[in-house]
């Protein structure tokens, strides 16, 4: 006899509905998985057999072959344990006729019958909320919340295979209810920070260019000597950016909910995310990758959110190569032989970095003890087009004593992010488009949108001409000013706001001139 029901397998971010068709006929025992099952997969016949066994039921002595479809796509993880024992209980009878129509189930069993957690459920419900066979949703009761995320769907939590199995049996209805999830319970768009930015000294300049990277959704390479606070504003940035909407909170928590990085209590990722990965992490643990299946790196994980790398220079240099085409496209493309997988990657990139190896080059007070060649070798690692696409260069200078010293309370986190947020408005009124900011804009809409006066075009050909700007960083010019203007309230360009993100572009050259290149 066949039976069949639905589940779902995670390919890349999304994920596609695997019919679980099983038919138990006579034979010599054997139990086959067909349908490009991975190890993790096909280790699955031993958990079924004595979770079924020890929940009480009976694990038939026949030919048992199981075919997850559709058979071209390579299906991973633990998530089918679930199917395709219920399966495996219909085709024997123990199951009743009809019980599996209409539902998508998944999850992973333990050999005495209990439901275990699994990664990926959100996109796989996602997949299930367009298929108009599916009206009910099983899965572990670990997962619950994360179902119940995705509205129009019943999503029922289970424990166990024997209660998964009373539920779905008409005989043994079971008084198991949907499961409801409360978005305004868990999406607090106002969440509190346990940093801010009134705890930096001074710096003002600094973080000018973090509200203006903020506001825009810009790129920002801080340099300066250790102990100058780089790391600390940094690492600040999150308390001043727009809270996520639903919307992009679903986008950030699918790329989570792959990697079962979720937490069961509090599925829903509400905050901004910042990434801050070792400088010895490798090429795929950055962009993603892996056996089989590749799955999101960290510049996916920043989604919507901050990638800091500090000490930039001591990146592996393919490692940073491998952002120029992210921080462009704001997207990532793994190819494969098979197939390419395309991640999410729309972060705001802020780098730290000494002057030089040791830290101290230009500083007024410690003395730089490096070698022209040492300082060169040093910047060498950091490559001109990878600089190009930074849009804001910060010299973060060391504090005074006065600096230091002083108790006087600077702006609060909760002041630049409400000037943020009405720049952030703006753009979404400009564009049309919620979450599009003036990083993204393409060459059409910076002529459409960033057209200057006589007196604000002369300041960015006087720039032309002594920075030696390229085409790509007279847009950048031309954005940030935008941005500027944005949080000015501002609907023309005006030459302070050119000359302010002059200023921005030019501190590159200062850089490079101080490091010596």
């Amino acid at each position: 006899m066949i039976a069949k029901t639905l589940s779902g397998a995670v390919t890349g971010i999304d994920a596609i509905i695997v019919e679980v068709q099983c038919d138990v006929s006579r034979g010599l025992p054997a139990f086959k998985l067909v349908g490009l099952p991975e190890k993790e997969v096909q280790e699955s016949r031993d958990r079924i057999k004595s979770a079924i066994n020890n929940s009480g039921f009976e694990f038939p002595a026949k030919s048992i072959t199981a075919n997850l479809a559709p058979a071209d796509v390579k299906k991973e993880g633990v998530g089918l344990d679930l199917p395709i024992a219920c399966t495996i209980l219909r085709a024997t009878d123990q199951l009743s006729e009809g019980s599996l129509a209409d539902k998508l189930l998944i999850g992973e069993l333990s050999l005495d019958g209990q439901l275990r957690s699994v990664s990926g459920v959100l996109p796989v419900v996602l997949a299930a909320r367009e298929n108009p066979d599916i009206d009910q949703i099983l899965v572990p009761r670990g997962n619950a919340r994360e179902a119940a995320i995705v509205d129009s769907l019943e999503v029922y939590p289970v424990s166990s295979l024997k209660e998964a199995i009373e539920l779905l049996d008409e005989d043994r209805q079971s008084a198991i209810s949907q499961y409801d999830f409360d978005r305004e319970e868990y999406f607090d768009s106002e969440s509190t920070f346990s940093r801010d930015f009134s705890d930096v000294k001074g710096q003002e300049g600094a973080k000018r260019a973090l509200e203006i990277a903020a506001a825009g959704g810009h790129n920002v390479l801080m340099s300066g000597p250790p102990g100058s606070g780089k790391s600390m504003l940094a690492k600040r940035l999150p308390t001043i950016l727009p809270p996520l909407t639903f919307e992009e909170a679903m986008e950030v928590t699918k790329i989570y909910s792959i990697l079962g990085e979720l937490s069961s209590s509090h599925p829903l990722v509400t905050r901004r995310k910042v990434r801050a990965p070792h400088h010895t992490i490798s090429y795929a643990g950055m962009v993603g990758g892996g056996h089989g299946n590749p799955t999101p790196g960290e510049i996916s994980l920043a989604h919507n959110g901050v990638l800091f790398l500090d000490e930039l220079p001591e990146f592996n240099r393919r490692v940073l190569e491998t952002l120029r085409q992210p921080l462009e496209d704001r997207e990532i493309t793994i190819s494969r032989a098979s197939n390419s997988y395309r991640f999410p990657a729309n972060f705001s990139l802020i780098g730290a970095m000494n002057p030089c190896p040791c830290g101290y080059l230009g500083d007024g007070i410690k003395q730089c003890n490096c070698r022209p060649h040492e300082i060169k070798r040093y910047r060498k690692k950091i490559s001109g087009p990878f600089m190009d696409r930074l849009d804001i260069f910060v010299d973060v200078q060391r504090l005074g004593k006065e600096e230091m010293t002083d108790r006087a309370e600077g702006q609060k986190s909760s002041t630049i992010r409400e000037r943020v947020k009405i720049a952030r408005g703006v753009q979404t009124g400009r564009f049309n488009r919620e979450g599009f900011t003036n990083s993204l804009m393409t060459a059409e809409q910076v002529e459409e949108y960033c057209d200057l006066d006589k007196s604000a075009e002369s300041l960015v050909e006087q720039a032309i001409d002594r920075y030696g700007f390229s085409a790509r960083a007279y847009h950048k010019v031309l954005k940030i000013s935008r941005t500027i203007a944005d949080l000015d309230e501002s609907d023309r360009i005006c030459p302070e706001h050119v000359s302010e993100a002059v200023q921005y572009r030019s501190t590159r050259e200062k850089i490079l001139r101080k490091e010596g290149v």
